[in-house]
């Protein structure tokens, strides 16, 4: 059975740092393109930022730029969304998923998605 599983999250004070973690089971993560998205109570899903199997990233949020960053340890199967000086705006329920391609592609072919794990930035 395929699963991604994130970890990671937590409660962290504005300006901190996170690193979140998307592991792989029953797929082998280096193959494909994985993406990080995030929803906030009230909005709707929002993509962040995606890997290609080729380490390429494609940002989708201007949001994130300059503070996450993310990046892909093949020998563990994970994929690790970096995030550094965090907002209160940055809370949220954070998700991997993929579509299964090799590629970045548009947010809305993600397809196959992780349970999520819960970020909170708060004083």
């Amino acid at each position: 059975q395929v699963q991604l599983v994130e970890s990671g999250g937590g409660l962290v004070q504005p300006g901190g740092s996170l690193r979140l973690s998307c592991t792989g089971s029953g797929a082998t993560l280096e193959y494909h393109a994985i993406g990080w998205f995030r929803q906030a109570p009230g909005n709707e899903r929002e993509g962040l930022i995606c890997i290609s199997k080729y380490d390429d990233a494609r940002y989708y949020s201007d949001s994130v730029k300059g503070r996450f960053t993310i990046s892909r340890d093949d020998a563990k199967n994970t994929v690790y969304l970096q995030m550094n000086n965090l907002k209160p705006e940055d809370t949220a329920v954070y998700y991997c998923a993929t579509q299964f391609l090799d590629y970045c592609s548009g947010v809305e072919e993600f397809d196959f998605w992780g349970q999520g794990t819960q970020v909170t930035v708060s004083s």
